[in-house]
């Protein structure tokens, strides 16, 4: 009987292989390699089953490439075993000289392992080296770092005996270069997808560059290009025809300007601010014609190769018809539906605005305070007071001019607000250096003072009116009246209707007696009749004049010039209302 120690067999067995692993290095892609790996251990190194498990990018390995059994390719091929099932087995059973046998007696406790496996029963062996159908032989394959590529596993040998060493030898090597396959076989796959993905990527950009000079040019939207840096920063480079048309300007002549020149003079703030990578604004442009036009900036740095210059793209979309809409939604949501007057939200609006939460008597000044404590003007309790505030000279330390030497009332030097007698100042009482604060009129004497007045209209027999002729009628006369009292103020004035039938004016920069007047005028111009579908209606107005002044909300201005409308309006009979 031929063994494996006879030289001829080794001879036969050793060029078998060398004309595997030819193939080995013949085949084109890693498919082919993994198909070729076990092809070769089933043709050249008798074993009726091979198959390879290869490392996936995960770490488990999957069963890659099978031969010898098409029921059992079928069966496993492409399923996955974890790695730690696979590291339990390449680290038990017996160590032939880096390959692992792990025989049937101890194969049992694999059976229930996740790794995928193909094996028949058969009987006990019947002598010392017989092959069992449940035995395992591992062929790990490594990197030339040490990292693992996989597993080739095979079964049933053909003389149905273990291995003897020159068949532990022999697989050892075809696992080495096989190893040495599958990674040229990867790296020749890598750069071939390199290739592949270089090539896509020269077509893309040239299809990109191509798509966006499509879409620059063609864009329904203004575009353009900026220089980005240097002494033209902003310059504009090119422009679409959108663009042109829709500041009215050629491609030519918009290459002379910039944003900045372009743009609306109360817009230059905004521009500045949002001229970076990324930025947003709304603003308005010149058009060539001499009018402005609302457009939407988005600007975005783009450059022109790896390391070259760096250019702001900049997208400009017409928003003039949006900004008009807005407009007319903020107008509504600020303005009586009816009387087109500015509502009540709007009213208080335009009243806060004009008021802080510190009253007058603190608006002096540290100089202001030295002077009424060198004046020593006298209060009405027999203290030195400036402008209606007291200068402190209680006691506690008063020095000869009235201020105090010690204590919280002490005035340091260090707050144009900080002197005697005035209330602490708060974050929130905001910045008071350029606030003008508003002050009320004596309404007993005239002292000359200017403050701002606000007149509370409320008419009288509307009710009747409206009970009488329905609120068509009712609606034609507040409109009307909304007309009246608008053309008996100034310009910078303002008329709102509260709701109802009430209206409030505001007037700045009156006297007690001017105030008086207005209410005076604007009476006599409702109370005339209001012709109606041809019928006359007439009505009249109770006025309570209020004065807004620093320290007062907007809601108590308006409630103290409510009440004072109501006692105007208790002292008139009820038959003289409506005559004024």
């Amino acid at each position: 009987m031929e063994t494996e120690s006879e030289p001829y067999v080794r001879l036969a067995t050793l060029r078998q292989l060398h004309r595997v692993v030819a193939e080995l290095n013949t085949a084109r892609s890693l498919a082919d390699t993994l198909q070729t790996v076990v092809d070769g251990i089933v043709v050249g190194l008798g074993y009726e089953l091979a198959c390879v498990n290869l490392v996936r990018p995960d770490g488990d390995l999957v069963v890659a490439a099978f031969a010898g059994d098409p029921a059992a390719e079928a069966l496993i091929t492409g399923r996955v075993g974890s790695r730690a099932s696979w590291e339990r087995r390449l680290t038990m059973g017996e160590n032939w000289d880096g390959l692992r046998f792990i025989p049937h007696t101890e194969g049992w406790i694999l059976m229930e392992d996740d790794v995928p496996q193909w094996h028949t029963d058969g009987p006990d062996p019947r002598f010392e080296d017989e092959w069992h159908p449940e035995d395992r032989l591992y062929a790990p394959m490594y990197a030339s770092g040490g990292e693992l590529l996989g597993v080739i596993s095979v079964d049933r040998p053909r003389n149905g005996r273990r291995p003897g060493a020159w068949g532990r030898e022999a697989l050892q090597m075809y696992a080495f270069q096989a190893a040495i396959a599958i990674s040229n076989a990867r790296l020749r796959a890598n750069m071939q997808r390199a290739l592949v993905r270089l090539e896509r990527e020269q077509q893309a950009l040239r299809a990109s560059e191509e798509s966006f000079r499509q879409a620059f040019e063609y864009a329904p939207s203004g575009m353009a290009i900026a220089e980005m840096g240097g002494d033209q920063h902003g310059r504009l480079l090119r422009t679409n025809d959108a663009l042109c048309r829709l500041l009215g300007r050629p491609a030519s002549v918009l290459r002379r300007y910039s944003f900045s020149d372009l743009v609306h003079p109360e817009d230059i703030g905004t521009l500045l601010r949002t001229s970076a990578e990324g930025g947003r604004a709304e603003l308005r442009l010149g058009r060539r014609d001499g009018t402005y036009v609302w457009v939407s900036l988005r600007n975005s740095v783009v450059a022109d190769a790896a390391d070259g210059p760096r250019f702001l793209l900049t997208h400009v979309e017409d928003i003039e018809e949006r900004k008009r809409h807005e407009l007319q939604l903020a107008h509504r949501a600020s303005h009586d539906s009816l009387t087109g007057l500015p509502n009540s939200a709007e009213l208080r609006s335009r009243l806060g605005a004009r008021l802080c939460r510190r009253p007058q008597s603190v608006r002096a000044t540290a100089i202001e305070a030295l002077d009424a404590a060198f004046e020593g003007r006298d209060g009405h309790d027999g203290r030195p007071v400036h402008d209606g505030y007291e200068v402190r000279t209680e006691a506690g330390g008063a020095g000869e001019h009235g201020f105090q030497a010690d204590g919280p009332d002490r005035y340091t030097g260090s707050d144009p607000y900080e002197f005697p007698g005035a209330p602490a100042a708060t974050p929130e009482d905001g910045p008071y250096d350029h606030h003008v604060h508003t002050v009320a009129p004596a309404t007993d004497i005239d002292d000359g003072t200017k403050g701002l007045a606000v007149l509370f209209c409320d008419l009288d027999g509307f009710k009747s009116i409206n009970d009488r002729f329905g609120h068509h009628t009712g609606d034609a006369v507040l409109i009307e009246v909304a007309r009246r009292l608008t053309t008996c103020v100034r310009d910078g004035d303002t008329v709102a209707r509260l709701g109802g039938d009430e209206f409030v004016v505001l007037a700045d920069g009156l006297g007690a007696a001017d105030a008086a007047d207005l209410a005076v005028r604007l009476r006599n111009a409702i109370i005339p009749p209001i012709r109606v579908d041809g019928r006359a209606v007439r009505v009249g107005a109770s006025f309570g004049i209020g004065w807004a002044s620093c320290g007062m909300s907007a809601d108590e201005v308006l409630r103290s010039a409510d009440q004072r409308m109501y006692i105007e309006k208790r002292s008139r009979s009820k038959a003289h209302r409506r005559a004024g």
